[in-house]
């Protein structure tokens, strides 16, 4: 799992082992991020090869994601200025409740899956989430 806050209003994280292309990861990411009103219109992304670098992902990736946001005029890039969301909110395929639905799910799931494989049963995680302190 690769993570990366390159903005204050966005983190972003990259499962390898998801299915899910990286490229298209990033897409929902920043298209969450504007629809959860995080990214505004007028807000500077990261350069292709800043967050590449974050991402420790190959820059070329990075460039599909901004080409396609862009194409669907999600983005717009400005040469020697940078990479900018565009007025055009993206289209929703979820709502909102239901995007942060599955996120919380593929969040609980991972966690779960590495407490039983560190030999936690579910009465001891359980436990454990109750004791949890976050300070």
């Amino acid at each position: 799992m690769n993570n990366a806050k390159v903005d204050p209003n966005i983190t972003f994280s990259l499962d390898m082992s998801s299915g899910t292309p990286i490229y298209r990861q990033i897409i929902q990411q920043i298209e969450y991020a504007i629809l959860s009103e995080r990214l505004k219109p007028g807000d500077r992304l990261p350069t292709i090869r800043a967050l590449a670098v974050e991402l420790k992902i190959n820059p070329n990736t990075i460039a599909k994601a901004y080409g396609e946001l862009e194409i669907r005029g999600i983005l717009v890039t400005q040469v020697g200025s940078g990479t900018f969301v565009s007025n055009k909110k993206p289209e929703a395929p979820e709502s909102m409740e239901a995007v942060r639905n599955r996120k919380v799910q593929e969040v609980l799931g991972r966690f779960m899956q590495e407490l039983e494989d560190l030999g936690c049963g579910k009465d001891e995680i359980l436990e454990l989430v109750r004791n949890f302190n976050a300070g």
